[in-house]
């Protein structure tokens, strides 16, 4: 808890780059994605997924699968202990091998600010790599209040298109995140929130503009080349 709010004094929730001040995102040319994937029944090894993907056609750059060891238990509100100093490794990975290609914005397969302590895995490699990060889920993390109760599903059925979203606020009255409608072709939303050098307006307009399905495609090939990588 203390590392935690140590680190979270570090994370900045608005925009810092030109690109994302720009409507179009001009200047944005490559866009992250990272996944953990785990092999059942082993919690002490992973394949840890960093890809890189073109913007705005989003075909994949670059991308780093390999087995690591994991060497802290899982333990709920803390999963980032466990699996951000591996993909630090492999960002740094790709700034020594190919910092023509490191991504200006990277897209965590989990949650930002919406975390019991304001601090999840986006904002804590956001801080580590200095990198703009925004946490992207496909589940409620139920804190501050936000539950997944009858409004709550009620107010995500009345997501009817792409692109719509609602706020997510807490009883504190801060809003954690956004529930978005990814895509047409699926009514379940994605939890969009900020993790670091990045704003949450800015977070859902640019993971809404990497969706070709419901997954932003930057996390969707990361988790794909994981499990293929695990399944071989």
């Amino acid at each position: 808890r203390r590392e935690q709010a140590r680190l979270k004094a570090s994370v900045v929730e608005e925009d810092t780059e030109e690109w994302q001040k720009d409507p179009n995102f001009t200047g944005l040319e490559r866009v992250g994605g990272v996944d953990l994937s785990y092999i059942k029944g082993d919690e002490s090894r992973a394949c840890a997924s960093l890809v890189v993907l073109s913007y705005p056609a989003l075909e994949v750059l670059y991308q780093d699968c390999r087995m690591v060891p994991i060497s802290a238990p899982y333990v709920a509100g803390f999963l980032a202990f466990r699996e951000v100093p591996v993909l630090v490794e492999a960002v740094q990975r790709l700034q020594q091998e190919e910092p023509q290609l490191q991504p200006q914005v990277l897209l965590v397969d989990g949650n930002g600010l919406l975390h019991p302590r304001g601090f999840g895995t986006a904002c804590h490699l956001g801080v580590l790599t200095d990198l703009p990060c925004i946490g992207v889920a496909k589940n409620l993390l139920q804190v501050d209040g936000l539950v997944r109760d009858e409004l709550h599903r009620e107010q995500v059925r009345s997501l009817q298109k792409s692109g719509e979203a609602f706020p997510l606020t807490g009883t504190s009255g801060k809003v954690l995140g956004m529930v978005l409608r990814s895509c047409n072709n699926s009514s379940k939303p994605l939890y969009v929130s900020v993790g670091h050098r990045v704003s949450l307006g800015t977070a859902v307009r640019l993971v809404r503009a990497c969706c070709r399905f419901r997954i932003p495609e930057p996390v969707r090939q990361a988790d794909i080349r994981s499990r293929e990588f695990l399944r071989k």
